[in-house]
């Protein structure tokens, strides 16, 4: 799966999605509710390197497979969106991008 631009784009897009789902319904009502901050440093900091790298996946896959600029910021919206990254994904494969 890692050896093609949509696979590696799959699996950083999952692993981004499972850390904004960390980072929202976890780390922050911790900070917020617990007044306990490090996780919000540490699942931040982790769930930031991997939105820089499901945005370089984008890009790969872009250029790769001459994306419109439709299906682009379709993905990157996805990014922003809780368990956005985990319909792309089902997307893709619909569309026989596995």
């Amino acid at each position: 799966m890692l050896s093609t631009p949509i696979g590696r784009l799959r699996v950083i897009g999952f692993l981004e999605g499972i850390s904004f789902l960390l980072l929202l319904f976890i780390a922050m009502p911790l900070k917020h509710f617990a007044d306990v901050p490090q996780p919000v440093t540490v699942v931040g900091g982790l769930h930031g390197l991997l939105f820089v790298l499901f945005l370089l996946a984008v890009a790969h896959v872009t250029f790769v497979h001459r994306w419109s600029i439709l299906k682009v910021l379709t993905a990157i919206l996805a990014s922003f969106l809780p368990f956005g990254t985990f319909v792309l994904d089902a997307r893709l494969k619909k569309d026989g991008w596995s």
